[in-house]
């Protein structure tokens, strides 16, 4: 691309680039502090389902640890809980195979709600069942609530081949649904006492150019309805809103891109005013398919609704949210990095101000100290990168390459070295640096150049 082509038409030749389409019996261990970052834990876990209870957000998850590393036969559960999302304590297993009578094997992905004074755990087993669990406490003395399986295929209608993953959500109205099920998503209504189902399991109806797999998952924002789920084995999460819980739902594009293991699972929650995406990867010494961990990113909601692609870090959400920053030019003072029609440029006077704000956070591709992305303040998700050495704003997909071209060496001014310039991290020998005003990557040579590429990092 050339350095005098207009914003629209930079703009939509990225956008073109960017088309792709008796009790149970307790395994309580000490509760000790875990650490933060990617993977969240020490131990091999996966399915999370986060509970925000208390001022605290609690995940619990498939042990992983418990199983032979050869095949998802896990025998109990785990929970952990953080108040900050740093610091995570491991609570232990708060219920396993045993505590259920009329199980015999295969503890998968459980779901964990809390009401009427209960914490509710629904949990599949045997590949043909789900039952629940319930207690006063979020991490311990759980127990059968109903001595049998709330479903079970082959004595309940319509459960589908494997009546697994249960997701549980509460509507503002009081009524509570089940979602489950591989291949065919399903849904059924729960009775107030949120151990029995009322009316007939239902199929769930998704419409556009997806494929339901398994994990389903709903949450609410202003007033719509978001079904998430992996498209299959290896999947990517992707997900489809409606105007009701029951839908027909609408599909609207991917939230997390395959993982490094055959499955994908996620959970996504609200906590203190921020989305979170809880999921499961390969991330331990001595991982594999069968022994995963866990993994915690910033989620959010763009203006119309819609959800920015995640990245997958190493970072996680580990590290305090960055301060809002901007970047001053060097050589032309009144005027600073901002977007515009996802193009980026430097202007004075920018109105909206948000528009020229950032949030400098650690490198998407490397996040050692030195490395930096520019996150857009007005647009969460979205990133600076570089498409054919042109700077554009765009949302970011969890690819390997969109982390590469969104990432940048802090380096000395080139001009001053009071100031800062951005070295290009899959092109190091470029620069980021505007010219004609617009921003580009360019190997700087002479004095213009370094002038050009050197900015002021201002509050």
């Amino acid at each position: 691309m050339t350095t005098t082509r207009t914003a629209a038409g930079r703009a939509m030749a990225y956008l073109a680039t960017a088309v792709v389409v008796s009790a149970g019996t307790l395994v309580v261990g000490p509760s000790t502090p875990a650490h933060a970052a990617n993977p969240i834990v020490n131990r091999f876990a996966a399915d999370p389902s986060m509970l925000v209870s208390d001022n605290r957000v609690y995940i619990y998850a498939t042990d992983d640890a418990t199983n032979s590393g050869t095949y998802w036969d896990s025998t109990a559960w785990r929970v952990y809980s953080s108040a900050d999302l740093v610091n995570w304590t491991d609570h232990g297993a708060p219920f396993s195979l045993s505590g259920f009578s009329w199980a015999r094997q295969y503890a998968w992905a459980p779901e964990a709600v809390e009401r009427n004074g209960y914490y509710y755990l629904y949990l599949p087993v045997d590949r043909t069942k789900i039952g629940v669990a319930r207690s006063t406490s979020p991490v311990s003395g759980f127990v059968d609530a109903r001595s049998e399986a709330m479903i079970e295929k082959g004595r309940d209608a319509n459960t589908g081949e494997e009546p697994i993953d249960p997701a549980v959500f509460v509507d503002d109205d009081g009524q509570a649904y089940m979602y489950f099920g591989t291949r065919t998503p399903k849904v059924v209504r729960l009775n107030p006492d949120m151990i029995s189902t009322s009316g007939a399991i239902q199929n769930v109806t998704i419409t556009g150019s997806t494929v339901y797999g398994e994990a389903p998952h709903l949450h609410k924002r202003d007033g719509t309805y978001y079904l998430s789920y992996s498209t299959g084995w290896p999947g990517q999460i992707h997900y489809a809103t409606a105007t009701s819980p029951l839908g027909p739902f609408t599909y609207r594009g991917v939230i997390l891109d395959y993982t490094n293991v055959s499955t994908n699972h996620q959970s996504i929650a609200e906590y203190n005013g921020q989305w979170y995406i809880a999921y499961h990867r390969n991330g331990l010494p001595g991982g594999s398919d069968f022994r995963r961990s866990l993994a915690m990113e910033y989620l959010s909601h763009n203006p119309d609704g819609t959800i920015p692609r995640v990245a997958q870090t190493s970072t996680g959400v580990g590290n305090p949210v960055p301060g809002i920053n901007r970047l001053q030019s060097y050589n032309f003072t009144d005027r600073y990095v901002r977007h515009v029609n996802f193009d980026v440029r430097i202007d004075p006077n920018v109105s909206p101000a948000a528009d020229a704000q950032w949030r400098i956070a650690p490198g998407l591709a490397n996040s050692a100290s030195g490395y930096v992305s520019f996150e857009s303040v007005n647009h969460p998700g979205y990133y600076l990168r570089h498409v054919n050495n042109d700077l554009v704003l765009a949302a970011a997909d969890g690819t390997a390459a969109f982390a590469a071209s969104a990432t940048f060496r802090r380096v000395p001014g080139l001009a001053d070295s009071t100031a800062a310039s951005f070295q290009s991290y899959s092109s190091p020998d470029r620069y980021l640096r505007h010219y004609n005003y617009l921003l580009r990557l360019d190997p700087i040579s002479t004095a213009i150049g370094r002038a050009d590429a050197t900015f002021h990092i201002t509050s």
